[in-house]
Formats: structure tokens, sequence, C-alpha cells
């Protein structure tokens, strides 16, 4: 019984690689063959187009050499660097390692990391974004604000300069929250950390330049798939490369636990929230410039099983863009091994403290200091304390493996007669309070210690500081002892390299990055993590011979300065180096106190006249030469004009207002404005306007309709249009802007005009390959069930689509992939969208990365200074596929029953073996109010004093 059911395991296991095999096969010949046709032999000429953000954001691949030359003759720290870890207990002191899963190695690494880099000549500061914690569970440390980390002691620098540990408010204020349950407050962290940056950026330019421009971030760098999510977030919004660690991995991990067969894929997403995980790393591969990994195992066979990562595809790309030639919008982050660093400032001597001496020296210490608290804690447990000490410092967490070291261990009767062990198992109190999977394996361990009689054989001690840790590797090795990491995967093994840096040799397991770390160090043997008589020998062979440990004693020590800090910085610094400024000229000047500037240019006809003519005469962009002509005109007018700087003055005057959003989406089943959507137009403006404590509001229409479909649609109601400030459209593919300008000098006689935001289209342009893109749905439809598994019902809509946006129509909503899977098949041909269905299902939009609704509002806030904390967006009960982006952040939501009929295009969003909606919008924000039209006055009051 037992053994058919491991046979439907491995079946099963075979089965999903085999698939998945297949699909990104499918998906490197298509992309192979797609570029292939682009070029048809020859060197691509270059196309008339706009100077956007596709033409400033290639990769520079200049060395690193001549970013220090250049850093070293300016002589000046200006660099400014964001590090983002938003899990577990955060503090550059006394760090409470393994007090739960989520603070381990990551919060030891970001914190040493943000110290080396503001020691850097060039870096002035960095910021370590955390998460907020004010719960009395906790040590009050967590609710500070800000924490010094480092203070920037160079000649000149500025009061802010350093590293910093800045923690960012988000979810329940009084509540610790393990890392699977953050999901849903990830966008509101996102407008916090957008809030710190740009005041940041302001008070860096008044120190670095004396307030002539901003000091923006040189990078921002998300650690784990939930601060990659928000580095990618953020990386839209403010125009900044992102660079992403992901220090462990979610297909990974799935595929170990669907291996070891004891949980459904169903329990295992509940457990671990793993398709939120997947996703947020899938959406962080889509924006980073570059992936900073600790090995190349890392790379190939974790990475790798990425939707968004080919490394065959990756190595095409790059060899495109040296020869100059387009990659059409597709793109592969640059993986880059750099293997951590590690503080030294806490390793003395052994050399000279401890020396050759061998265990008799723990009773007569050749140093007169008395002997660390942590040891005799530790001695306490053994009957014979001389014995060489084998030390295994881990979380209780099952794939951990300790449970198989102990059985190991009490299983080699010469193993037990020669040596004692050493379990650092974290910090406890009481058993029956720790997480299920911690208490489990802890209890397992008391049990086998029992089984094989290893009482005063085996430490467990319940307590240790982290300042400790340096101690107990000083013991171990004062009892020539070894150090084992037997984990079933490990990611890296920094304890590896502090083990080798006290002078132990060590046994590691064979899966992940202590393969690369045994390569370099040359301390020690690699075994198998499920065979306890392989653990069992390589420990025995390290402490029975004297002259092998010597050896990789002294090995370890030649080489660990591999791993230092400053070594793993200048690699760092060399690979940002490489990461294109996307900053465009708006950024560049004083921050948020900017008024434009008015002048003759205002009244002619500029690029805003013939952006608006395009759009209301609905110029169509659906095949080749239009497009061609429309960048054309567009470079043309561009050429000759001040940009939109005009066209935003009203949101620069009226930035402190509380600005209401209107996000509606109601539509009739074939993709025509509802008339309830004018009805709640027209309502939420007269209750907004009537409400008494609402003063001089602004209002921004939010829509998936073409700007001249809004317009007619406000037109046909008798809305003033000068009610709105901005009119977003095609689901944030543009944003427009109302203004008044004089037909007629003479005649004194003025009209409205909407003024289109070319800064915009600007910031959404990167990575946006539309022909590309077009090529690749087009084949698609061609190839149907071959390539896509069912036919895609839909045909391209020209009319509807626009420089930023493919439309599609779609002709059966029952037959159409979802949301998710056109993505992944996008992703494996290296494209990286945003993809949504609207009005009602009717229409499938294509657009680039940033463009969204919600991140339009967050470019408002960039660009304009329209603080998200003071936005209240109005939605219906379901609406388009980016209704739950809506839902989230520290904007205030409130949704109006009655408006919408249906459930929108929700359906089509995602299947049901993929995340949830609760792991996207919190389920108890108080950000989140539910009216009906009736309620609106009391939720507006409820809104006006948050």
């Amino acid at each position: 019984m037992i053994s058919t059911f491991v046979m439907q395991i491995e079946w099963e296991d075979a089965q999903r690689l085999a698939r998945r095999h297949y699909e990104r096969e499918q998906g490197h010949k298509a992309a192979s063959k797609e570029l292939s046709e682009f070029s048809d032999g020859e060197k691509p000429e270059p196309s008339p187009k706009l100077k956007t953000a596709s033409a400033t954001l290639s990769r520079n691949y200049s060395n690193f050499e001549m970013f220090v030359q250049q850093q070293q003759s300016q002589k000046k720290k200006s660099l400014y660097i964001v590090l983002i870890s938003i899990h577990g207990l955060v503090r550059g002191y006394n760090m409470e390692l393994g007090r739960d899963s989520d603070t381990g190695g990551q919060v030891k690494y970001v914190v040493e990391l943000a110290r080396a880099l503001a020691m850097m000549t060039e870096v002035y500061r960095v910021d370590l974004l955390t998460r907020q914690i004010c719960s009395p569970d906790v040590d009050w440390s967590y609710g500070e604000p800000t924490e010094m980390l480092t203070h920037g002691n160079t000649e000149g620098a500025g009061e802010s300069s350093g590293a910093y540990i800045v923690r960012i408010p988000c979810g329940p204020r009084d509540k610790y929250v393990a890392k699977e349950h953050l999901w849903p407050y990830v966008q509101e962290f996102v407008d916090g950390a957008l809030a710190h940056i740009l005041n940041m950026s302001k008070a860096l330019g008044e120190q670095v330049y004396g307030g002539e421009k901003p000091v923006w971030p040189h990078v921002i760098h998300g650690h784990y798939a939930d601060a990659g999510n928000i580095a990618c977030l953020l990386s839209g919004a403010l125009n900044v490369p992102m660079v992403l660690t992901g220090h462990s991995l979610g297909r990974n991990k799935l595929e170990q636990l669907l291996k070891q067969g004891r949980d459904t894929k169903e329990d295992i997403n509940n457990t671990y929230r793993i398709m939120r995980r997947i996703e947020g790393e899938e959406l962080s591969l889509d924006g980073a410039e570059i992936v900073i990994t600790s090995t190349r195992q890392e790379v190939d066979e974790q990475w790798g099983l990425y939707d968004g990562f080919d490394v065959r595809l990756e190595r095409v790309f790059r060899a495109r863009a040296k020869q100059g030639m387009s990659c059409y919008g597709r793109y592969m982050p640059r993986m880059v091994v750099i293997p951590p660093g590690m503080d030294f400032s806490s390793v003395i001597s052994l050399n000279t403290e401890d020396g050759d001496s061998d265990g008799g020296a723990l009773s007569e210490p050749m140093s007169p200091k008395p002997e660390p608290p942590i040891w005799a804690e530790i001695k306490r447990f053994f009957s014979n304390p001389h014995k060489p000490m084998i030390l295994a410092l881990a979380r209780p967490d099952p794939k951990k493996n300790l449970t198989t070291l102990v059985k190991a261990f009490g299983e080699s009767r010469s193993l037990r007669e020669l040596a004692n062990l050493v379990l650092i198992m974290g910090n406890r109190d009481d058993i029956d309070e720790m997480s299920g999977g911690n208490a489990a394996v802890l209890t397992t361990i008391i049990k086998l210690i029992d089984k094989y009689n290893l009482y005063g054989l085996v430490a467990y001690p319940k307590h240790h500081k982290q300042n400790e840790v340096p101690s107990i590797y000083r013991l171990v090795a004062r009892t020539k002892g070894v150090f084992i990491n037997p984990a079933l995967v490990e990611p890296f093994g920094l304890t590896l390299i502090e083990a080798a840096a006290h002078g132990i040799p060590t046994v590691a397991t064979k899966n992940g990055g202590p393969v690369d770390i045994h390569k370099t160090l040359k301390n020690g043997l690699l075994v198998d993590p499920h065979n306890q008589k392989e653990i069992a020998d390589a420990l025995l062979k390290l402490v029975s011979d004297r002259n092998m440990w010597m050896e990789c004693r002294k090995n370890g020590l030649t080489n660990i300065f591999n791993y230092s800090w400053p070594q793993h910085c200048r690699i760092y610094l060399a690979r940002i180096a490489q990461c294109r400024s996307q900053r465009k000229n708006w950024q560049d000047g004083s921050l948020l106190d900017r008024q434009p500037a008015i002048d003759e240019e205002y009244t002619r006809d500029s690029l805003k006249d013939v952006h608006t003519h395009l759009s209301i005469d609905e110029r169509s962009v659906g095949n080749g030469s239009d497009f061609l002509e429309y960048h054309s005109k567009l470079q043309s007018v561009q050429e000759n004009s001040n940009g939109s700087d005009i066209a935003g003055k009203g949101f620069w005057q009226r930035k402190m207002r509380k600005v209401f959003v209107i996000a509606i989406d109601s539509y009739t089943t074939d993709g025509k404005p509802h008339e309830n959507m004018l009805k709640a137009i027209q309502n939420i403006v007269k209750h907004v306007k009537e409400d008494p404590s609402v003063h001089g509001p602004g209002f921004i229409l939010s829509t998936a309709m073409r700007f001249s479909e809004t317009i007619e649609l406000l037109n046909s109601g008798g809305v003033d249009l000068f009610e709105f400030d901005a009119l977003i459209c095609g689901s944030g593919s543009e944003i427009y802007y109302p203004d008044v300008y004089a037909d007629n000098a003479s005649s004194g006689i003025s009209k409205l005009q909407f003024c289109i935001d070319q800064d915009y289209l600007m910031h959404i342009d990167y990575r946006w390959g539309r022909e590309g893109v077009r090529r690749t749905i087009a084949r698609f439809l061609a190839s149907g069930v071959e390539d896509m598994q069912h036919p895609l019902a839909i045909e391209e809509d020209g009319t509807s689509s626009n420089e930023h946006c493919l439309a599609y129509k779609v002709k059966d909503p029952s037959q159409v992939l979802r949301v998710e899977e056109l993505r992944k098949n996008l992703r494996m041909r290296g494209l990286r969208c945003h993809v949504l269905y609207c009005k009602s299902a009717s229409l499938l939009y294509i657009m680039p990365l940033f463009a969204s609704r919600a991140q339009a509002l967050r470019y408002l806030f960039v660009r304009w200074g329209t603080d998200i904390s003071n936005m209240c967006v109005f939605v219906g009960e379901a609406g388009d596929n980016d209704y739950e982006e809506l839902l989230c952040g520290a904007l205030k939501t409130i949704i109006v029953k009655g408006y919408v009929e249906g459930n929108g295009s929700d359906k089509l969003l995602r299947g049901s073996g993929s995340y949830h909606r609760e792991d996207m919008v919190p389920v108890d924000s108080p950000n989140i109010v539910t009216v009906d039209l009736s309620g609106i006055s009391q939720a507006l009051q409820q809104a006006m004093k948050q």
C-alpha cells in the first residue's frame, strides 16, 4: 500500500515536471522564432519613434573601473540606496535570530549589508525599509520609526548620511504578522515607502546638491518575494532600477513539499500562501534589472523553474543588445552571483587567543579572561565536555533536517564515543507556545535523545543571545570540533562561512549554496542530507583525523576573506553601475515645490493639442504604417514643446486637498458604458460637493474607456468637464488634464481642451515592445490549440488601441485564457506586460508592465505631489481585472453598492489553483467602507477623519 502511494506521488511529480518542461520549451522556441522573423537575417534599421524610456533604459555594460574612476575623481558621496526586507523582526542590535521562522539569516544579512554599503566611498545614504511593529508581544524597539545603523562619518557628509532602518507602518498596527499573511498589505507598504523616499530624496538633494535637484535612489533592492513585489511597484512609480535577491524561492519550496507527499497543493497553498508568493517572485522578475544570487546553483536549478527567467533566452537577448539589435520588448533580468559577506569584527583571532591547544585547554584557559557564560550553559549538558563538539546552528525547521543529524549521531557508536553534539535551535520558553512545525521538530529531537540514550552527549540550550554566537564558535574550535549544516536544501549557508572564519572545519549538504562555498574554502566535506550513514562517516572522519582537521581549518582561515563585506560591496557596486538611470527630466528639478512656468507656448498648437485631436478623431494605431506616422508626429511636436508642465498646473496648485477618484466599472455585456456609470459619476460628484466636511475637492475619473468615449459619456449627461482635474483613460495607459486656451487672441474667447501627459507616456514606456507583443498575440491567434491549449476567442480591435495599449475584442468569454495563463505565456517569451480583461470581459487589454490605474495614481503622487493618503477612491462591488489593486494601499476606498451588475471581469483573472482575493485585499482594512448611495455622506465623513 505504501509503495503504491509512493509510486503515485512519483508519477504525479514526473507528469508535473514534464508538463512544465514542455511549456518552457514552447516559450523558448516561440521567442527565438519571433526574433528571427523580426530580424530576417539582417540588423534592423531603427524605426522612427519617440525618444522615450526604451531608448534610455537599455542596460549600460560599462565596467566598474570606469565607474570607480569617475567617483574617485568627483570625490563626492552621492549614492542613495534603498534596501527592503519587510518580514520578521529587524533591528541593528541584539537581533533575535531564531525567535521564529521569519527572523533568521536574512535579517542578519540585510542589516550587515546596509552597514557595509554605507561605509563605501561612493555611498551617501542607505535606507533599510521594513515593517513597523507596535505589538505588545515584541520589544518596543520594533515600533521606532527610524534606527541609525551607522553614521556617515566622512568629512563633508551631511546629517542624513549613513545607514538607517526605516520602519513603514502597514497592516494591523498592534500585531506581529507572519510573512505568509503580509501579502494583503504590500500595496500599503508601497505607498508608505513612496512617501518616505520622496521626502528623503528632497532632503538629500539639499545636502548633496544644495537643493538644485533631488537625490533619487540609485537602485531599489528587494529581499525575498514580498519585498521584491514592493520594490517592483516602487521601481515603476519612481523609474528607478530594481535589484532583487530571492533568499528562498517559492517554486523550489513547492516542489520539495509536493515530493514529500504529506500535503496536497491546496493544503500547501493554504498554509504557506505559496501561489501568491510565486506570483510575487514572477512580478519581481518582471521588474528587476539584476537578480543577485549567492550561487550558480540558485540560477540554474531554482530561478530556472520560473516563467520569467530562461537562461538561454537571457543569453540571446544579451547578445542582441550588445550587437545593437532590438529585442522588441523582450527582456530577461541579468543573474549575478555575489556571495554574501560576513562581519569579521566579532571574530577573535584563533591563532593568538586559542592557538592550537587541545581539549584540555577548556579547564585551563590560556587567557586570564573568564569563560563566556554561554560556555557553561552548553558544557553543563555533557558528561565529558573535553571531547570535540559537533555544532549545528539552525531553527528547528523541518527543512533544516536536524532530526536526521540526531539519528546519524545516535546510530554511530564511534561518533558518540569521540564527540559531543551541540544543537543551537533558536530561543524558546515553552515548546507548546512555539509554531506547529518548530514545536514538532523539537519534540521529535527530544524523543530521539531519549530513544538513543544520548543524555550527557547532546546539548540543546533554551536561550542564547546573538552576540554570544561567536563565543559558541570559539568553544567548538577550542575542542577541535566540527560545524554541520545538514539542510535538505540550503540557498546559501552563511553559518558555514562564520564557522570557517573561526577556524572550524565543516560538513554540509550537497544541495544548494554549500557546494560553491566548499569550492572556495576547501575546508570540509559535502554529504547527501538524506543519508544518515554518510553524515556520520563525514563527521567521524573530521573529528578522528587530526591532520585532516588542521588542513581544513587552515584552508578555511586562508580563503575566508573572499566572503568579506568590503569585497561583496565592491562587486555589488560594480554590478549596479550597469543599471542606467531611468529618471526623467521633470524628476531632476526641485521635488514637489516646482511651479510650472507659464509663457507664450501656452497658447500655441503644441503636443497636447495633437494628442487631443488624435484621440477625439479615434485615429487607429492598430496597423504598422499608422503607428509610424503617429510616432513621427509626436516626435516633431515634442521637439518644439514644453511637455506637460502646463497640463498639470491644476494638480500642483491643489496638491494638498482631498482628491476623489471615481473608478466604477459599469458596462453592458457588449462593453458599452451602462447608464448606471453616468448616474454614479453624477451622484458621487454631487454628494462630495454638498458634503460640508469636504472643502475644495478635486476629482479624477479613472476608467477603461478611450478618451473619446469618456468625453462622449460625460457630455451625454451634461457633466461639467471642468469638474475633473485628470482623466485616467484606457485602464491607465493615458492621463489627460483639462485646460483652457484662447481660441483667438483678439476675440478673448476661451475653449476647453484636454492635454495628454506626455511625461506619463514616457514613464510607462519601460520595457514596452508594442510590435513584439502584437506579433506574439497574432501567433497565438494563428496557432490556437497548439500553443495555447485551447483557442483564443479574441480578435484585434484597432480602434480601442493606443500607443501603450493593445486592445482585443473578446468573442466568447467562456473560451479565452485567464489573465494568469496569458501572462505566463508572455513571460515565457520574455515579454513583460500588464494584462487585464475589462468592460464586462468584452475587451482584453495588453499594456506596459507599469501601466495601470493604481500605478497612475502613484505617478500623480510623484509627479505633482498628490499624496495617495489624501485620495479617496469610489468603486463598485465588482469591476475590471485591476479592481483588486484599487482596494489596496494607503488610499481610502468606498465601495458603492447598486451600480455594477454581475461580477465584472473577475472570473477571468485566476483559476481555482491560484491565490485568492484575500491574499491581495485586506479583509479587515479600516480604509475600505461599503455603502449604498444614501450612505456616501457618512462614508465621506469617515474618510475625512482618517
